[in-house]
């Protein structure tokens, strides 16, 4: 019984993410031939910024519903109502945040004033994002993957209609197509949030469910806020990586469209084809969370070890292959993809270092289901040191951006190494 629902879980989620990921590629396709290299380095000097809010917005609840549910030790009406409530809350901050500090974010810390409105439209973004998350992470964790899938397929597909029928009326400048692309997450998010509460389980609400009880916040604020500070290092250290390598580059010599260009092209076209595995690793990873949750709450370290290294073994040999493909392929990747060779000597420089980073979606997974969240912000506190320490030596050097995907390279080492140092211990403790 274990085994056929991980592996139903693993099978589905694989399907799932195999449709997502072509979606997702013809959305990125789409876009990036829509709006070009440098509207990709516009909408790239974003991205750090709105994930950094996302990881606020999300403070870790998410891994926290998933643990827990799954462990099945507290009212799971009452962790998931408990969760909204708060997410809820920071995103109302976060909100009156960026309408108060909107102009001085664009102006003096993304030097981008035509940013202001796309990140104005981030606030109307985040609470549906937030609900959507949480609705997510509980099904995850009672290992019903179909809603999941079903509303992922949902998003993309809405997501690749809005940009293919609708990115044309709001191409006369940047500022108005980056708000246009933020804002049409309101109507993906939302058809999710339809599709989990047609799914959900037909409970009735108490009085009592909508009470925020003292053990249950302790027990989510435990896992919650360990991940969400290692998220937060994680979003700040993408955030202030345009700025350190604008920054600097400009400095030393490189001009400021070459950068953007530069950057755009890494970002559009060249982490998206390395990335392209992803979805098979991040489908086991979470088909693997809860097994580990539920398996390692019962002690059971030996089951827990077998799903891992089976894991980690379809991982690495998925990466194996795909990295042999890339390396021979890269060229005509680039051009059946994205109509372009810009980025090919980036991808064969970092194709071998990619191999190690497909273990690290199984890795992490396991180590924030053994309730091990303070590694993780450990492993984030020293890849941020890396990352900008890194960073600001490396594009001093005058090699463009070839500092960042050193500095990009010395982390996937790191994290991957410690993770499975610490995974070792703790299932063999």
């Amino acid at each position: 019984m274990k085994k056929s629902k991980f592996i139903q879980s693993s099978i589905l989620l694989l399907i799932g993410g195999l449709m997502t990921k072509i979606l997702g590629m013809a959305v990125r396709i789409l876009l990036t031939r829509k709006i070009g290299a440098m509207g990709m380095g516009y909408y790239s000097l974003l991205m750090p910024t709105f994930m950094l809010l996302l990881s606020i917005s999300g403070m870790g609840l998410t891994t926290a519903l998933n643990v827990l549910i799954a462990t099945n030790r507290y009212n799971n009406k009452n962790l998931l109502i408990t969760a909204l409530i708060l997410s809820l809350s920071i995103d109302f901050l976060l909100a009156l945040f960026l309408f108060l500090g909107g102009h001085w974010i664009a102006e003096e810390i993304l030097k981008e004033p035509i940013l202001y409105y796309p990140l104005l439209a981030i606030s109307f973004v985040l609470p549906f994002i937030s609900v959507s998350n949480i609705f997510r992470s509980y099904f995850f964790s009672k290992e019903r993957m179909i809603p999941h899938v079903f509303s992922n397929i949902l998003e993309d597909l809405l997501k690749f209609l809005f940009i293919f029928f609708g990115i044309s009326f709001f191409m006369r400048e940047y500022s108005q197509t980056l708000t246009f692309l933020m804002l049409t997450n309101i109507v993906c998010e939302f058809s999710s949030i339809t599709i989990f509460l047609i799914c959900f389980p037909k409970f009735q609400l108490k009085k009592e469910d909508f009470y925020l009880r003292k053990e249950p916040l302790k027990a989510i604020f435990k896992i919650a806020i360990p991940t969400t500070l290692s998220r937060l290092v994680g979003s700040i250290s993408y955030f202030l990586e345009p700025i350190i390598l604008t920054t600097i580059l400009l400095k030393v010599g490189y001009g400021k469209e070459n950068i953007i260009t530069e950057y755009g092209i890494i970002n559009g076209y060249v982490l998206p084809i390395l990335m392209l595995p992803s979805f098979f690793t991040n489908a086991i990873s979470q088909a693997l969370t809860p097994i580990v949750s539920k398996y390692y709450f019962r002690k059971d370290k030996k089951y827990v070890r077998r799903k891992l290294l089976q894991a980690l073994f379809i991982s690495l040999g998925i990466g194996i292959l795909y990295s042999i493909i890339c390396f021979f392929f890269h060229e005509q990747l680039l051009l059946f993809l994205y109509h372009t060779k810009e980025g090919n000597e980036y991808i064969l420089f970092l194709i071998p270092i990619f191999l190690f980073y497909y273990l690290e979606g199984p890795l992490l997974s396991s180590l924030q289901a053994m309730n091990q969240a303070k590694i993780n912000l450990r492993i984030s506190l020293v890849n941020f040191f890396i990352r900008t320490v890194g960073l600001m030596f490396l594009t001093s050097l005058s090699i463009g951006l070839y500092g960042l995907l050193i500095a990009l390279g010395i982390n996937i080492l790191f994290t991957v190494f410690y993770a499975s140092y610490k995974v070792w211990t703790s299932l063999h403790s």
